[in-house]
């Protein structure tokens, strides 16, 4: 158990460290999103994040930095469209540290978690989270997800503030196979999980909840770049009968005429990847990454709507026989038990999107694609704690709770920066409806 945990946290912290590598040595300060902290924070928050759950709260430690672990303690969300309002963090500083102290801090934080194994271990008797190492997979995941988070920064990046790595995979560069409507029938979903079943879990994934989810249909595979782009051209961001009242003014205050990842460059649209400038008919085959805004309007113009978090659960992990798939851990819509390299676009295994309909093999029973991949799937769900849901990781009481808002809403599924460990039906993630720079698609859904 010692070595599995000690490897496992040192995989995690080796793809972290990569992932700052892309990044020029001139650029920690940089804040390619407003409404995120800028480079250096996330380099101290990972560690800090990992010295006050496990060896400051649960081993009861004496501080290396109290003042790092203060400053890097919790990141921030504001309100999208009111900036001023935001859940509690510490104060942004004036000046943040120099990146020589942050290093220092994040290896000596690391030392000490590899040698804590053992006594986590001993204190499981009477800590929850010392239990299966409880507090080190929390810790993991963490990461795992910020590893994400700091792949959008980077996306929104100038060219020369990146440092291109020469391991960098190609694209996957083809037309796609988008598929019509698949009718679901009427029938049960479970949403969540028991909390026994999963060695670990955050508080919203808990308890089990089964739903009746009346009959539906639903796009075989996720909307593309070459059909939004139909959207665009019809004027759909000027034709407020298809926004929102208050996606319209959010429209109207960001000046959003299209996704933020397209540029109109020279009279031909272009798609800002990673690394490049593609032309956007090269990737009109991938799925376009909007807000939730932006997906509600396209489904407006279609005539049909978005998919609740219910309905998500129905298509990807139930049967035609009547039987479920989710339950156990990392159950996926095929079946298996974990991801599979040749089935959907997770793990970093492209380091950027596929062209919808790749991954066939991977469909659900009811024959829909894409479910896990490539993006993580708006739904229509506000996001809130399931029926009988508990706070219980101590000390981050406020994990999902903060986020009961009304304006943060459930996605399902993955993208291609998702970590296989976070790959399981009970995971939700959760974004406001006018954030914009996540890696999100959509599809839509109609009644029969």
């Amino acid at each position: 158990m010692v070595e599995m945990m000690a490897d496992r946290l040192t995989d995690a912290w080796a793809r972290t460290d990569r992932i700052f590598e892309m990044l020029a040595p001139d650029s920690w300060l940089a804040q390619p999103i407003a409404l995120r902290h800028p480079f250096i924070f996330y380099l101290g928050h990972l560690p800090a994040f990992a010295w006050n759950h496990v060896g400051r709260a649960l081993l009861e430690r004496p501080s290396f930095d109290a003042a790092f672990d203060d400053l890097f303690s919790r990141g921030i969300d504001p309100d999208v469209d009111d900036p001023s309002r935001c859940h509690d963090h510490p104060d942004v500083p004036n000046r943040w540290p120099a990146v020589e102290q942050v290093i220092a801090y994040r290896d000596r934080v690391r030392g000490s978690l590899l040698d804590a194994v053992d006594a986590v271990a001993a204190r499981a008797p009477t800590h929850l989270m010392a239990r299966d190492s409880r507090v080190f997979a929390m810790v993991i995941e963490h990461e795992l997800m910020h590893q994400e988070t700091l792949l959008y920064l980077l996306q929104r990046l100038p060219l020369e503030q990146k440092v291109r790595p020469t391991w960098l995979p190609g694209y996957a560069m083809a037309p796609g196979r988008p598929a019509g409507k698949i009718e679901i029938p009427a029938g049960p979903a479970t949403i969540g999980a028991r909390f026994d079943d999963l060695p670990f879990g955050w508080d919203n994934e808990f308890p089990a909840v089964q739903a009746a989810v009346p009959a539906f249909r639903i796009d075989g595979t996720p909307v593309t770049n070459g059909q939004y782009l139909a959207f665009v051209e019809d004027g759909g961001y000027r034709r407020a009968e298809l926004w929102g009242d208050e996606d319209w003014l959010w429209r109207g205050h960001e000046a959003m005429e299209h996704p933020v990842v397209w540029e109109l460059l020279d009279g031909r649209w272009r798609y800002r990847a990673m690394f490049d400038q593609l032309p956007l008919e090269s990737v009109a085959g991938w799925p376009v990454y909007v807000s939730l805004a932006e997906a509600r309007a396209f489904a407006r113009w279609r005539g049909e709507r978005l998919p609740t978090e219910a309905e998500f659960h129905r298509a990807a992990f139930c049967q035609p026989d009547g039987g479920q798939l989710a339950g156990a851990l990392h159950v996926l819509p095929w079946g298996e038990a974990t991801p599979a390299d040749r089935r959907g676009n997770v793990g970093f295994r492209h380091w950027a999107p596929t062209p919808v309909g790749s991954h066939p093999e991977a469909a659900s029973a009811w024959g829909v694609q894409d479910l896990i991949g490539d993006g993580w799937e708006w739904t229509s769900t506000v996001f809130t704690g399931l029926p009988g849901f508990t706070t219980y990781i101590p000390g981050y009481e406020g994990y999902s709770a903060d986020f009961f808002d009304g304006k943060h809403y459930v996605l399902k599924g993955g993208s291609w920066a998702t970590a296989d460990e976070l790959i399981r039906p009970s995971f939700r993630n959760w974004f406001q409806a006018h954030y914009p720079y996540a890696f999100t698609k959509f599809r839509c859904v109609s009644w029969p």
